[in-house]
């Protein structure tokens, strides 16, 4: 079974969208947070819904990929509406800026920065990959100014100081629609969050079977619903594993570039 780099649970005419990762293309996909635009946008399009809700924390990665996400969310017949739970850095900030409503929430901050790139060669070839970067930087500039209501020399300046905003200043600037705290964030509804549980249930379990594991008997808890009462016990569990960064430079990530070895 391939690795699965985003989340999608629906619930009658509504989906929602989990993208809790880097945005990377395919090849690129080291961890199973991950986000690729290979499968989302097919599995997007053939999304039969009237609402997507897209949660995002992510520090972005490559534009291509994001901007193959956001279109795809733009030109679905659906109601889109996104929500910046954490970070929405980079590339991932343009997929905030599909949504129709764009809600930051009280903790949550977006990152705005120029395209990168990298080259090597002589004066001609660099030129020309300057040239070709600041396309690049403004067709993502406009994907801001369809929204903001900052002029494009402020918003180009931002771009140019990697800018951090604030939920405040998202909403004053246009990048966002409104700010709700947590508790009135529209989150997945019960469903939903079952549906979630029960596909990683799934492939872990199918992992397993493929190695000639034991199926495993217990549930996956839903932290959704309310803790029950349980019988004292004399000992204290094992704290868990700590987990290890995975080895890709984050600096790169925010960038929007790839790693060099």
């Amino acid at each position: 079974m391939g690795k699965k780099y985003y989340q999608i649970a629906t619930q009658d005419a509504e989906a929602s969208i989990f993208i809790y990762g880097d945005i990377v293309s395919e090849g690129w996909a080291w961890c199973e947070s991950d986000v690729t635009s290979h499968e989302l946008v097919q599995e997007i399009e053939a999304l039969d819904v009237d609402e997507i809700n897209v949660y995002i924390n992510s520090y972005g990665g490559e534009v291509a990929e994001g901007w193959a996400i956001c279109n795809a969310l733009k030109r679905h017949k659906a109601k889109v509406t996104t929500y910046c739970d954490g970070f929405a850095c980079s590339a991932a900030s343009l997929i905030f800026m599909a949504g129709e409503e764009r809600i930051m929430l009280t903790t949550s901050a977006l990152w705005i920065h120029n395209v990168q790139t990298f080259a090597r060669g002589d004066h001609k070839k660099l030129a020309k990959e300057a040239e070709g970067a600041k396309k690049l930087n403004d067709l993502s500039a406009q994907m801001y100014l369809e929204h903001v209501n900052v002029d494009e020399d402020e918003l180009m300046q931002m771009m140019d100081d990697e800018t951090w905003i604030t939920p405040q200043e998202a909403l004053d600037m246009g990048f966002a629609t409104s700010i709700v705290t947590g508790g009135e964030s529209k989150e997945p509804t019960q469903s939903a969050r079952k549906s979630v549980f029960s596909m990683i249930l799934n492939s872990k379990t199918a992992e397993g079977e493929a190695k000639g594991e034991e199926p495993n008997p217990e549930p996956v808890p839903d932290p959704s619903e309310p803790e029950q009462d349980e019988e004292p016990i004399s000992e204290p569990e094992p704290e868990p594993e700590p987990v290890m960064n995975k080895p890709k430079n984050l600096f790169m990530a925010l960038l929007g570039g790839k790693d060099e070895e």
